[in-house]
């Protein structure tokens, strides 16, 4: 086993840089020396659950008291996903910009970051970077395998790459397919990226000049939330005038969103992920996707969420008909695809329930 990097939290908690070696990606692209970040949480010898995130996470689902991570309220000691019972591995994304190899890492063979260059990477990609990361950590089997979104993707993938890798898969707020109304949403925040003078084919010189970075992640916030909940939000009131015109609370929440985004996330791996999600597809060179529903092994938990624009509940539940071993649970709420990062009391108790059960 060969970590980079170390850094040990407290007993439990450890974060750090594993290095994979070479990785053949599926388009014959080879990347030279990638790693992957991560972060490890709970006994050591406890049963492993691996958390693949969504779009813009990072490693750090659980983090610490000081810095809580973005899954929080799901995992942690006496929590849904209790870190007393488990370990919980989590891997920044290849193509990912928080420690893990991505456009901002520096290519072997011209010494510069790739930025643009970086090779497409597909979700299989992803989760073959993780089985080598999880042979280099000396782990060989899964308890389980969990994720939200893109997160969910990996998941589904897992089952069918390593079917007998794992017990149990929890896939939240995904599909087997990204839709095409999915794929039409990610072209629109490709194009206001892409076409932005400051974009400079991937040579910016920040992410934050970019003004269509923060129209893409504005576009992206419509669709992960529903009407309802923006209108109970925001009520149509206003902040102030913008010059002849009204400013809308709505208009500023986007705008503050778009602007926070840009401060923590690299453009050009923004533009990686979206690319990798177009291309999910658990039916790709497998006869389809309800011909690759038959392939799993391990037990599917299935969570939808209703006002979901883009993964649908109608899609995910006729998916899960058609696993020979799957539950399937539709969860009411306002907050559409949003649902999986909140309101943990609606439904973290069925994922205690089949976790410990």
């Amino acid at each position: 086993m060969r970590i980079l990097e170390k850094n040990i939290v407290q007993e439990k908690h450890i974060s750090g840089t594993v290095s994979i070696g070479s990785l053949c990606l599926e388009s014959g692209e080879i990347i030279e020396n990638a790693v992957l970040a991560f972060e490890r949480v709970g006994p050591l010898n406890a049963p492993v659950v691996l958390v693949c995130h969504a779009l813009t996470g990072d490693q750090f689902a659980v983090g610490t008291e000081e810095k809580p991570g973005w899954w929080r309220g799901l995992i942690g000691a006496n929590q849904a996903v209790d870190t007393e019972q488990f370990q919980v591995i989590t891997f920044n994304i290849l193509g990912g910009c928080n420690g893990s190899t991505g456009p901002l890492a520096v290519n072997k063979n011209t010494s510069k970051p790739y930025r643009s260059t970086f090779p497409h990477v597909t979700v299989r990609d992803m989760v073959n970077a993780q089985r080598k990361a999880l042979n280099q950590l000396g782990i060989d089997h899964l308890y389980a395998v969990m994720g939200g979104s893109l997160g969910g993707m990996q998941v589904l993938e897992w089952g069918i790459m390593y079917p007998k890798d794992m017990k149990k898969l929890f896939v939240f707020a995904a599909t087997p397919f990204l839709t095409d109304y999915g794929i039409a949403f990610n072209r629109i925040g490709i194009e206001a990226i892409e076409n932005d003078p400051n974009w400079k084919q991937g040579e910016y010189s920040s992410a934050q000049d970019i003004k269509g970075f923060e129209i893409a992640r504005m576009i992206g916030m419509i669709t992960y939330r529903s009407p309802s909940l923006f209108t109970e939000r925001f009520a149509r009131t206003k902040c102030h005038q913008n010059g002849k015109n009204p400013l809308y609370e709505v208009e500023s929440y986007l705008r503050h969103q778009g602007e926070k985004l840009t401060s923590r996330f690299d453009a050009n791996s923004y533009l990686t992920l979206l690319y990798t999600m177009n291309g999910h597809d658990i039916g790709r060179n497998r006869n389809g996707w309800e011909s690759a529903s038959n392939l799993y092994e391990a037990e599917i938990i299935a969570f939808s969420y209703e006002n979901d624009l883009i993964y649908t509940p109608e899609l995910m539940s006729t998916f899960v008909s058609k696993v020979s071993k799957s539950h399937y649970y539709r969860i009411p709420t306002k907050f559409g695809h949003d649902g999986f990062l909140v309101e943990f009391n609606k439904w973290g108790y069925f994922v205690k329930e089949h976790l410990e059960n």
